[in-house]
């Protein structure tokens, strides 16, 4: 029974979505909270991706191939998920449909990225929103260093600049960020698979989180 005043207890969200920039650790984090939550995991398709290593070889080039080809898969994976049951089994995906653009915007010329916008426009209408997005950031250089740990071979030239870039578009989207509740995470001084403390705190969170946006600082980071 609540106490009086107490207000509703909150209700523990049925579909997350765990999104960050290039080296963040989204998918290890997803998969280790779909794990414990006993949900279904959605992993972004990223390998499938023919244009990726041409991208980061020439991004000019390559980079509208890339990104209508990351459109139209994670259209096709967000309208399988539409048909499942949401509500049957919790779900945990690596990434957010909305993503997409961040990086459109970021790579794509200017007729490019109109082009883009009107496939994106018709697309985004269908998309089912999560119940809440983790968002989870990092100082760009504790992002390279994790990507050369991982040593995947076509992420080998990216370098600082870029991914300062990449992390201040990724600050600036989430800044106005108003679509789903949020929960913004700094992880640059903690590792949620190596403290098991700190992956608790975040399951805790997740499972009581609340409307609008909170940001979560775990022991580690203090």
């Amino acid at each position: 029974m609540e106490k009086a005043g107490s207000g509703p207890a909150a209700k523990e969200p049925r579909y997350l979505a765990i999104e960050g920039p290039i080296g963040v650790g989204k998918t290890s984090l997803a998969e280790r909270v779909a794990e414990v939550l006993g949900a279904r995991l959605v992993k972004e398709p990223a390998d499938e991706n023919p244009f990726l290593p041409g991208f980061y070889q020439d991004p000019r080039r390559y980079a509208f191939p890339a990104q209508v080809f990351f459109l139209l898969n994670r259209y096709r994976q967000q309208q399988e998920l539409a048909q499942q049951d949401l509500f049957a089994q919790s779900t945990v995906a690596d990434y957010l449909f909305d993503k997409d653009r961040i990086f459109a915007h970021l790579n794509l010329s200017d007729s490019e990225l109109e082009l883009y916008e009107q496939i994106y426009g018709s697309l985004n209408l269908r998309v089912v929103r999560p119940d809440l997005v983790i968002y989870l950031q990092a100082r760009p250089k504790v992002l390279l260093e994790r990507i050369k740990r991982r040593a995947t071979p076509y992420e080998k030239n990216l370098d600082l600049k870029y991914l300062e870039r990449l992390s201040a578009a990724y600050g600036d989207y989430f800044f106005y960020y108003n679509q789903t509740p949020l929960l913004s995470v700094d992880t640059s001084e903690i590792d949620f698979l190596e403290r098991e403390e700190d992956f608790q705190a975040l399951v805790k969170e997740i499972k009581t989180a609340k409307g609008g946006t909170q940001h979560f600082n775990p022991l580690g980071s203090r």
